[in-house]
């Protein structure tokens, strides 16, 4: 994976939005076992702001209306990040992480429509040389013209990795 060079000043402004924050990411991972740069991408993705509720994007204080739907309200977004990583499951994953599981479990926290339509998913692998057209664009709403233009959880994943010296990927044996 590469991230596409004219992105690169884009996604070192994420991953050091995500580092900035890692005491928060951090406070997730020891009630989960999520590894803090999992749940940091994963928020980039789906609404980096700290009002917003981890699983969709919507305000954390009162009950969601998109996927996944009547979940909350929340009194942090703490608690609301606890909540999405449940249903999901990944706070259930045994360790360890390698990065082949985090970008697994990426792609399995937004659902497997991509993968059902043999693509790499976007909400991985946006902004990458693996990224392809095509994009849902709302829930279960497929257009498979549009390019998406968000970051991939992967090229942030990366880019963490590179910033900050104390994230040591390891790799599937």
């Amino acid at each position: 994976m590469v991230i596409k060079p004219a992105r690169f000043a884009e996604f070192k402004k994420y991953a050091s939005y995500a580092i900035a924050h890692k005491t928060t990411y951090v406070e997730i991972e020891r009630k989960t076992g999520v590894p803090w740069f999992a749940v940091a991408v994963i928020h980039r993705r789906e609404n980096p702001s700290f009002n917003a509720y981890l699983g969709n994007g919507q305000p954390w204080n009162r009950r969601t209306t998109i996927v996944p739907k009547g979940r909350g309200p929340f009194s942090s977004f703490v608690a609301g990040a606890l909540d999405a990583l449940h249903i999901d499951g990944l706070d259930k994953v045994v360790p360890p992480w390698p990065v082949e599981k985090i970008i697994y479990y990426n792609e399995v926290f937004n659902g497997q429509g991509y993968h059902n339509k043999g693509l790499p998913s976007a909400y991985v692998w946006g902004g990458t040389n693996i990224q392809k057209a095509g994009k849902y664009v709302a829930d279960g709403v497929w257009d498979g013209s549009v390019w998406d233009t968000q970051p991939g959880t992967a090229g942030i994943l990366w880019m963490i990795g590179h910033l900050d010296i104390t994230v040591n990927f390891t790799r599937e044996s």
